[in-house]
């Protein structure tokens, strides 16, 4: 199972057996050795009371830690935002400086064509606006013919030249639109990439909040699950001395008893249940358990053998000649979902921080009857017989074979 499923769940519950032998060994001499009926119903209320309580809060911490996976994908979408705007801003700088580049190499070539545009007009015509004597005009080389022609050829340099005027100065022009809008373009991308560092901080500060919240949060939850283990071993305690008083042959339902109350039931899911039964108090190893029986688990598991709830099922059912795969959710889907007015021997059990989403299912138990149900619990527990109708209960299924 996830770690962040076992470790919401190693806080839910606790083992009984374990609570129970801690009670009657702490018990003080002057305790009640054989509580009474209304005594032992008192307390069964308590502990459901705390139980309840401990659902509530369950719900109010699954809600808070599924608000902060909200908050931290909201973050790391602000902080890839953030780095998107920070990439568009080097773009636009980068943008900027070759606009610059752009419009000073515009205005060097129009300052050298008006400088040549004017050495070549002192060139063409005199100082003094005179036209030249018609001696030098007809006295030159080529006569009038050939003064014509050097005027036509000047008058097309002219021509040129002003071209080139006009034409470095629409390059001018266009270079310095384009420094205009470069400019523009990067003071937008600024006060985008202040937008987007605000957000990144405020949603920064918003995750610490919640990160406290559900802190917060798991602190009650522990202080009530300290009270819920006092009360379940209250519970516990006063049912073994309860059971202890009883008269010959009026044993309670404890592991061996519901496997003889089995022992002449039929059909696969009473062979699943039994099989499960014979192995009470074997330890819980996260990823334990197969088919031929408890298995060294891996992670935090690795050097246990022992059981995970889903490898208990896989084990229980695959003597019943069901193979299962070795994970809860998956097992929920392996058959139909009987009522739980309707429940048979075999029979799992399933529960969910979302009982009504079979997706956050976290944790499968086997139906035993009365109410109960043999499960592999968490780390530092083992194989147990427990309530089966927690305030998380989602449903079950009768595997088909």
């Amino acid at each position: 199972m996830p770690g962040s499923i076992e470790r919401r769940r190693r806080l839910g519950a606790i083992s009984l057996t374990a609570l129970a032998a801690t009670t009657l060994l702490a018990a003080p001499c002057g305790a009640d050795p054989s509580p009474s009926a209304g005594d032992l119903a008192k307390s069964r209320k308590q502990l459901h009371d705390r139980v309840a309580e401990v659902g509530r809060i369950d719900a109010a911490l699954a809600q808070a830690d599924g608000r902060l996976d909200d908050l931290n994908g909201e973050a790391e979408l602000a902080v890839e935002r953030f780095n998107g705007a920070r990439v568009k801003l080097d773009q636009a700088e980068q943008d900027y400086q070759a606009a610059l580049q752009r419009s000073a190499r515009a205005r060097g070539r129009l300052d050298q064509t008006r400088r040549e545009l004017a050495v070549f007009d002192a060139k063409a015509y005199p100082s003094d606006n005179s036209f030249p004597p018609v001696a030098a005009v007809l006295g030159g080389r080529g006569g009038l013919a050939g003064f014509m022609d050097r005027a036509t050829m000047i008058q097309m340099l002219g021509d040129r030249q002003q071209a080139l005027v006009r034409q470095e100065r629409a390059a001018k022009t266009v270079a310095g639109l384009v420094e205009r809008q470069a400019s523009q373009a990067m003071t937008t991308q600024r006060g985008a990439i202040r937008a987007a560092g605000a957000a990144r901080q405020a949603v920064s500060a918003t995750v610490t909040r919640q990160r406290a919240d559900v802190k917060r949060i798991e602190q009650q939850k522990a202080g009530l699950v300290a009270a819920l283990d006092k009360a379940r071993a209250r519970t516990a305690g006063r049912q073994l001395r309860r059971d202890a008083a009883l008269p010959h042959g009026q044993a309670p339902a404890g592991g061996r008893e519901l496997s003889r109350g089995l022992a002449g039931a039929s059909g696969l899911g009473a062979v699943a249940a039994r099989a499960a039964l014979k192995w009470l108090g074997t330890p819980y190893s996260w990823g334990g358990g197969n088919p031929g029986g408890p298995s060294l688990g891996i992670e935090r598991g690795a050097h246990t053998v022992g059981f995970d709830c889903s490898g208990l099922v896989t084990y229980a059912w695959a003597r019943a000649g069901v193979r299962l795969v070795h994970y809860a959710t998956t097992q929920y889907n392996s058959g139909p979902h009987p009522a739980r007015g309707q429940l048979r021997p075999g029979d799992l059990v399933f529960f969910a921080h979302d009982p009504s989403n079979p997706a956050t299912i976290h944790h499968v138990g086997i139906y035993v009857g009365h109410d109960q149900m043999v499960e592999a619990p968490f780390t530092g527990a083992r194989v147990r017989i427990s309530y089966a109708f927690r305030p998380d209960y989602a449903g079950a299924t009768r595997p088909a074979g």
